[in-house]
């Protein structure tokens, strides 16, 4: 089998990933909820997570980053915060639904919305964001990376333009957390919103979101903190404030496995492999005819992410023909980018993405482009029998 999914999920880990998993069911009580041992071993493990992110995204303290289940749910926790009803947000028809499903709720609610186009390639215009800017503008909320494209977007320069107009900018960085270099203050990031299932190469139901270390968010849940137990209010502090009830210990325990990992190996390092990959895998089929590729395929930075269609051929049908007779396992379908899908006019074709790990081999990669190639010969002669 050859996993090329890796914008899904990272089947591909660390091997001591699995094993820290295992091995945290030997040793970790609930964190915060006592003094004896497994608690105490709980805490620390919590902790030390909690630092190597803020290591990782060059946080200014480790209480700047609070756990989460995954990017939807620490982006809830950002647009519900700080998103209110008389408030103007701009985001981008790039978006994935984790975006633009709270954003449409909170549309409903009174709150304005601008939503900015792409270009022919997906890229997103500084300039058309800067237009959308009103008095009431609260937030930009976008992407760090198209989870379609693989465009990157220049966050130093979107966040110029938000704290310019005295807005936030909150990003979703699902697909480049621990696959691109992130540095939230020099990149000036007021709130950023990740997953630890993916670049990060942890396991799934981790993630977390980091907030400027002066900025604050309510409380999305509340509930058992193991602090201030009588308080009615749940702790306004970070991280508690955004943390109720047990955390994912067990996930944590891999996710901390894979940040040795990825802190040991470099994400610069990681990036470089990556990018290899998929420029040898666009090179390999680049001269297709049939083909369609939906990003700037020559941008200078790119998510590992390469999407596209052969003709008309419907996405699901190559999918499953990746599949059943080369078992290379790719996504197909909306990606639950119904916006950028609309901007590409592919709704009812969908499309069919390849996204690729730092584990992935050369000789993977051209089982692939050799699979795609014979799937194109055989649609090229299906269309003019």
């Amino acid at each position: 089998m050859i996993y090329l999914d890796s914008a899904a999920t990272s089947f591909l880990k660390p091997p001591q990933v699995a094993e820290a998993v295992c091995l945290s069911f030997e040793h970790i009580g609930n964190a915060g909820r006592g003094a004896h041992m497994p608690t105490l071993n709980a805490s620390r493990l919590l902790y030390n997570t909690r630092e190597k992110l803020a290591q990782l995204f060059h946080a200014e303290a480790p209480a700047c980053i609070a756990f989460a289940s995954n990017a939807t749910q620490a982006l809830n926790t950002a647009i519900n915060g700080l998103i209110g009803p008389e408030d103007h947000v701009i985001t981008t028809v790039c978006e994935h639904n984790s975006v633009l499903r709270p954003l449409f709720r909170k549309e409903k609610n009174g709150t304005q919305l601008s939503i900015v186009p792409a270009d022919e390639k997906g890229n997103i215009s500084p300039e058309l964001l800067s237009a959308c800017l009103r008095s009431n503008t609260r937030a930009i909320v976008m992407h760090h990376a198209s989870n379609i494209t693989g465009n990157v977007t220049d966050l130093a320069k979107i966040a110029d333009i938000a704290h310019t107009a005295g807005a936030l900018l909150i990003v979703d960085a699902a697909q480049t957390a621990g696959s691109i270099p992130i540095d939230v203050q020099r990149m000036g990031i007021d709130v950023l919103c990740f997953t630890g299932h993916k670049g990060l190469m942890g396991p799934q139901g981790t993630g977390g979101i980091y907030v400027r270390k002066d900025l604050q968010i309510p409380s999305f849940l509340v509930g058992g903190s193991g602090v201030h137990s009588f308080d009615r209010e749940h702790p306004s502090d970070m991280p508690t404030a955004l943390e109720a009830g047990t955390a994912n210990g067990h996930g944590i325990a891999g996710l901390e496995a894979a940040l040795d990992f990825i802190l040991e190996t470099g994400v610069e390092a990681i990036h470089q492999r990556e990018t290899e990959l998929m420029q040898r895998f666009i090179q390999g089929i680049r001269d297709i005819p049939a083909l369609t590729f939906y990003g700037d395929m020559d941008a200078e930075v790119r998510a590992p992410i390469v999407t596209l269609n052969l003709g008309d051929a419907d996405a699901a049908e190559v999918s499953d023909i990746l599949w059943e007779e080369h078992e290379i396992c790719v996504r197909a379908g909306a990606h639950c980018a119904p916006l950028m899908h609309r901007h590409f006019g592919t709704e009812q074709q969908g499309a069919v993405r390849f996204s690729f790990s730092y584990w992935n081999t050369e000789k993977e990669i051209d089982c692939a482009v050799q699979a795609i190639r014979e799937i194109a010969a055989d649609y090229e002669e299906t269309i003019h029998a």
